[in-house]
């Protein structure tokens, strides 16, 4: 290796690090060929492996280089490695593959560190530094459903996943405030209640029912249908009469809502459809005077290439749609938010939309042509909830399943489960409920996370509530165990942490301490691929790793105790960091 020592400090990423220094090698290996980015991953050989070597002579064969192949390369990066303490040794494997050996005294330092300081050491540091995550999204006068869960959790994480990484999360629920259903509603409101200052959330009840006996009226009176078309008129146009009863209406929805996302212990913050309203004119003109917007069959659209259809910004009779919204939208968290990545959470079946409103702005210049250049846009599509026929989730009277009933029967399936296990006696009714409540919704989140979000997922409460397997009945189980081995030491942990030292001589311990720090790559990887079930899988082999570790490692009164006991610690600082960014509240005993 090179006498040249790297400037390094226990980040917890050695991907990182050991990227850092195949840099360097490759500038001095191949000083001709500078845009030769390291190539760095998990190794199958080694704890690592740099697969340049072949890439970089199918590039340089040809210019008279003194190299005979692949594993003259890679041997010749070897030697240009700057001497670092985290490598312990390099090899050659095949075709000139690198595998890296970490240094097991580096390892045990850097989870060392990582203790005192604190899991935020080791969060990953994106490119980015505001984005905007738009999720759940709900619309206003209608029940939050099962298909609202997928939005709502994975966009959660997503929000977290960044926040963590020191990103700053402009948590956005984008909710269908407006639009023509209100004029509906409103003047349903009108008949039931002609006094509109003295409306109530009992006079209107039940949302739900409310919504549906405007609709059937609606569908069957022409008279109220022209009503309601006229309703939307005078709301649109700033009526106060209609303005304070549509207030009224998304206020009593919002209520709804907030308990739900109580429950989820999720934060958001609502810039409904409304909200855009003021600046929509001004959008559809800026885009006019680029010349994107044409007449077409009385409305106003927008031409995009790849597509057989246009893009409606102006509907015929001069109203607004989602297109007119969503641009705006997306106009406003670029220069008035200032957002330098804006996510966006819905189901598959919107790919089309926003593939196309994306283009738009392409077209418009708001937005670079490579699509992973900043500012940039994602859309984050998500598969159906499907019940045991396969089909979308639905009651048995083949209604949407309301999410707010599913909360409450995980919570009421969960604490049946503790009760059995005889956990009413031992525990306090206080400990009961938070438990069942944690365990429950806990096994729901990650039941819609643990698998690739772009495919549907069959929802089975006994599946998802078991506690074997990749579920999160077992990680708080593991999570549980690990806490209880900790507390059975009798040992001050905290005090450790400041005196302990860490050894990793056995495979077992070895194997530990390497998935652990791996944390803050795979967050990074979740991050920058926008998918949750990256963290997921991390986790559930972290347990995996650890169940190896205690079942080849005695804890308790071995000689290796002070060691053991804080590899236990960090295993359980670090379950705790991935339930956090998965929206799980962890459990100290079950």
């Amino acid at each position: 290796m090179a006498t040249m020592v790297a400037n390094e400090t226990f980040t917890g990423n050695p991907r990182r690090q050991l990227t850092k220094l195949f840099s360097v090698s490759l500038k001095l290996t191949v000083p001709d060929e500078p845009n030769v980015e390291p190539l760095v991953e998990p190794g199958k050989f080694g704890d690592y492996q740099c697969n340049n070597a072949m890439g970089l002579w199918s590039i340089i064969k040809g210019k008279g280089t003194e190299f005979r192949g692949p594993p003259a390369v890679g041997q010749a990066l070897i030697k240009s490695l700057p001497t670092s303490e985290m490598v312990e040794s390099c090899s050659i494997a095949g075709p000139g593959f690198v595998n890296v050996l970490l240094s097991a005294k580096w390892m045990a330092k850097s989870i060392e560190n990582m203790l005192i300081n604190g899991i935020d050491t080791w969060a990953p540091t994106l490119s980015v530094k505001r984005a905007v995550v738009d999720f759940s999204s709900p619309n206003i006068a209608k029940e939050m459903h099962v298909g609202h869960l997928r939005s709502t959790i994975i966009g959660d994480t997503i929000a977290r996943m960044l926040e963590y990484s020191k990103v700053e999360v402009l948590r956005r629920n984008h909710v269908g405030d407006w639009g023509t259903q209100f004029g509906m509603l409103i003047e349903y409101l009108f008949e039931k209640c002609p006094d509109t200052d003295s409306v109530t959330d009992t006079a209107i009840g039940d949302l739900q029912v409310f919504y549906r006996k405007a609709k059937l009226k609606f569908d069957s009176d022409q008279e109220f249908k022209e009503k309601a078309q006229h309703a939307v008129v005078r709301l649109q146009g700033g009526d106060p009469v209609y303005r304070k009863a549509w207030a009224k209406i998304c206020e009593i929805s919002r209520n709804e809502f907030a308990k739900v996302y109580q429950s989820l212990r999720v934060e958001l913050e609502e810039k409904g459809e409304s909200f855009y309203n003021s600046f929509i004119p001004h959008v559809i003109e800026e885009l006019s005077s680029k010349g994107l917007v044409e007449e077409s069959e009385g409305a106003r659209v927008i031409f995009i290439d790849g597509f057989s259809i246009p893009l409606i910004v102006v509907k015929s009779d001069g109203g607004f749609n989602y297109a007119s919204t969503d641009l705006t939208a997306l106009w406003y968290r670029l220069n008035e938010e200032k957002a330098e990545w804006i996510i966006y959470v819905t189901d598959i079946g919107q790919q089309q939309h926003f593939n196309m409103f994306f283009k738009a702005a392409r077209k418009a210049g708001w937005l670079p042509d490579d699509d992973q250049t900043y500012p940039r846009v994602s859309h984050v599509g998500f598969g159906l909830v499907l019940g045991a026929d396969n089909k979308r989730f639905r009651t048995r009277a083949t209604e949407v399943v309301r999410l707010a009933d599913l909360l409450d029967e995980a919570k009421t399936r969960s604490k049946d489960a503790l009760i059995e296990r005889g956990k009413d006696k031992e525990w306090t009714l206080e400990e009961l409920d938070q438990t069942a409540e944690a365990v429950g919704y806990g096994a729901l989140k990650y039941a819609d996370l643990k698998g690739n979000r772009s495919t549907g997922y069959t929802f089975s409460f006994d599946q998802m509530l078991s506690d074997k397997g990749d579920t999160a009945v077992y990680l708080l189980y593991a999570h549980a165990r690990i806490c209880s081995i900790i507390k059975k030491s009798g040992k001050d942990i905290d005090e450790l942490k400041k005196t302990g030292k860490i050894t990793l001589n056995h495979a077992a311990e070895r194997a530990l301490g390497l998935h652990l720090l791996q944390f803050a790559e795979t967050v990074e990887e979740a991050c920058t691929t926008l998918l949750p079930n990256v963290l997921c899988k991390y986790l559930y082999y972290l347990s995996e790793e650890f169940t190896k570790f205690y079942s080849n490692c005695q804890v308790n009164g071995s000689a290796e105790e002070t060691s053991r006991l804080l590899l236990c610690e960090a295993t359980a600082i670090v379950m705790r960091q991935c339930f956090h960014l998965l929206g799980i509240t962890p459990v100290y005993k079950l």
